[in-house]
């Protein structure tokens, strides 16, 4: 059920567990010291494993389990659970020191043992910054060591290093060179996936041809960016701020490109510029005036740029009132997170204050935004690159779906087919406007929201999205190496005619992993939810379209059609998509208000009752004996998370991998094309 992995490396088992645990990057300081992690009943999760298995082991220690009793329930090798039981006591140890000194003998431990700043700060009240300095006064720092692929038979001269609290030397020396440090992306996970690491490993390869050494920071053994022959040096290390201190430190870049691995190391741009780092390409102030949704939003109004009307959350009181005023549907959004996370469309009260909830604990040091949500108006993605403020290189991409799937889950066009040309033009205006007022200076990004030529800004990301490789390779102009020889103040090759003049169309297609994801409801929403994509080219949009579609995993020919679609305004607008399947021989099969609909319209269907209903012949019958070859089917609202006949649906089709459509501007689409 994995969607990516992480590798840490140290010279005890604690030090790299624990920077493991890090750098999955779900809100875990390391084995132990999580405060917002609890388990309702250990023993259950010991002796049924889910994903938290390996913190609930430290929490039944506090809770006085044997080593023999938690063995008995895991039968994890005991050597492992001693290993953790000595964590475990290194943590009660260093809690002793609140707001205080910690003496040496002591810190020095619980380093070795793999503690962070930020976890031992956690556990003394303590800020960071403070454990820093008592370690640089104790001269407690790192070792950067070489991993030996030799096995200590031979010198071993390899470029992978990490750092160590468990050694006395470096490895190797540190001359002072025009050396460029590059941020990779961490693990893959739902919303940042090799879309980010290309972004990387073409950034160091441009780097290289100007002529600079090369430094890769990443701990993802699945990528390219951490292969041996791609840069100089590779720190397989932790994406933190306490590590960029010690690497920097040592390696004295000319600066270092946080742009390119999607929003980890976007979320370490201020503490790093306030500890003096020289960050290279926008100035991580603009960064966070994007990122803030507050500040972001007060820059629209400054600059008179229209955008959805919004409020920032002060208490639900207010964000309340602030939704009965503009009416629901209302999205509610936290700042700093990348697709999506705990984003949400709230229809009403109760809802709203569910994902207030959700929102808060998601991002509690940032501002939550309201903003009232539109419906039934198309999306439009803008990727470009900035020298300056002044715009370089642009591409602007049209979602199939209306806005409210989120664009990695959305099916993307290039050059967009539906879009007035008054539309495109407003887009280009107001992405000057930005990319002036934010000194825009690198790769960035704009989503916005087009209805009747109305246009609206929803979000700014000043990095790359993870659209930049699939327009690079449309448009054959490769962002990245733009925006690289922008961030070094290195000439621009010369770019010949429009990129508009491309003799095909280009459409990206998600794909999702709904059949190993037990339950979850394969329908979309403002919270990302595809693992992967697809891209393919075609002389019109419904060539490329099909073949994207087909690349997914749907299948040609197609006789037998299931239709659920939805609330009537949705029945009536794919009442000439059904006349059409008709016209082309599909049986249509739909659920009795469907069929009552069509039947109104002079349709020939025939009925299949509601799961639930447990009436023959039922809808479950004719999926599990894949008697069907296609399920569209709109759901009634957005958040519909209660298990009724639509949900079940829904999920039977993904678990007989029976091609299902959830969105009606998709499904008018793939019946046209």
């Amino acid at each position: 059920k994995s969607v990516g992995e992480v590798m840490a490396i140290g010279r005890t088992f604690e030090e790299a567990f624990q920077k493991a645990l890090r750098m999955l990057v779900i809100g875990l300081c390391g084995a132990v010291g999580n405060e917002n992690f609890t388990i309702s009943d250990l023993e259950k999760e010991l002796r049924e494993p889910s994903h938290e298995r390996i913190l609930a082991i430290p929490e039944a220690m506090k809770a006085g389990h044997s080593i023999d009793t938690i063995y008995e329930l895991t039968h994890i090798d005991k050597w492992f659970l001693y290993k953790i039981q000595s964590m475990v006591e290194i943590e009660n140890r260093i809690r002793q020191f609140k707001k205080s000194i910690i003496p040496r003998d002591r810190l020095l431990e619980a380093k070795q043992a793999g503690f962070a700043d930020v976890q031992i700060a956690k556990l003394t009240d303590a800020d960071e910054s403070w454990i820093r300095q008592q370690r640089v006064d104790y001269d407690i720092t790192p070792c950067v060591k070489q991993i030996d692929t030799l096995a200590a038979e031979y010198p071993a001269q390899t470029n992978y290093l990490y750092l160590t609290y468990n050694g006395t030397e470096d490895d190797i020396s540190f001359n002072e060179n025009n050396s460029v440090i590059v941020l990779g992306s961490g693990a893959f996970c739902i919303g940042s996936s090799v879309e980010f690491d290309w972004c990387c490993v073409t950034t160091v390869r441009t780097l290289r041809n100007l002529g600079y050494n090369t430094i890769m920071v990443n701990y993802n053994p699945e990528t390219v960016s951490t292969d041996y022959n791609e840069c100089d040096k590779l720190y397989f290390d932790e994406l933190s701020f306490e590590n960029l201190l010690e690497i920097c430190g040592r390696e004295k870049p000319v600066g270092t490109i946080l742009s390119m691995g999607g929003q980890i190391p976007n979320n370490l741009a201020m503490g790093c510029y306030e500890a003096g780092m020289r960050i290279l390409g926008t100035s991580p102030l603009s960064i966070d005036s994007a990122e803030d949704r507050h500040k972001f939003s007060t820059l629209l109004e400054d600059l008179g740029i229209d955008q959805p009307e919004w409020k920032e959350l002060v208490s639900l009181e207010e964000a309340k009132r602030f939704a009965n005023k503009v009416g629901y549907p209302v999205l509610v959004r936290p700042s700093y997170v990348l697709s999506g996370a705990a984003m949400s469309v709230a229809c009403n009260d109760t809802e709203l204050v569910t994902f207030l909830k959700k929102a808060v604990e998601v991002s509690p040091k940032h501002p939550v935004v309201i903003t009232k949500f539109l419906e039934n108006a198309k999306e439009l993605d803008m990727d470009a690159v900035a020298r300056d403020g002044e715009i370089v290189a642009w591409a602007i991409s049209e979602h199939v779906e209306n806005a409210g799937v989120h664009s990695g889950d959305a099916t993307l066009v290039l050059p967009p087919q539906r879009a007035y040309l008054e539309t495109m033009r407003r887009i280009k205006k107001i992405t000057e406007n930005i990319a002036k007022a934010l000194k825009i200076n690198g790769p960035f990004n704009i989503q916005f929201i087009g209805k009747d030529n109305e246009v609206k800004v929803i979000e700014c990301n000043l990095r790359v999205s993870r659209s930049f490789p699939f327009v690079s390779k449309v448009l054959k102009v490769n962002f990245v190496d733009l925006a690289t020889r922008v961030m070094m103040g290195k000439p621009l090759p010369t770019m010949n005619g429009s990129m508009f003049d491309l003799e095909y169309v280009g459409v990206k297609a998600p794909q999702f992993s709904f059949t190993r994801l037990e339950g979850a409801d394969p329908s979309l929403g403002v919270e990302m939810a595809s693992t992967g994509e697809v891209a393919c080219l075609g002389e019109d949009f419904e060539e490329a379209f099909l073949k994207s579609l087909l690349s997914v995993g749907y299948d040609l020919p197609i006789r037998n059609v299931l239709l659920s679609t939805g609330p009537i305004e949705s029945k009536a607008a794919f009442l000439e998509s059904a006349r059409a399947l008709q016209d082309m021989d599909v049986n249509l099969y739909a659920t009795q208000g469907t069929a009552d609909f069509l039947w109104t319209h002079g349709l020939k269907v025939s009925v299949l009752h509601w799961p639930l209903e447990e009436k023959s012949p039922n809808t479950l019958e004719y999926l599990s004996q894949k008697e069907i070859d296609l399920v569209i089917n709109i759901p009634k609202n957005y958040q519909e998370e209660e298990l009724t006949n639509d949900y079940i649906i829904r999920r039977t089709a993904v678990d007989f991998s029976i091609p299902l459509i959830t969105n009606l501007q998709l499904a008018q689409r793939f019946v046209e094309a």
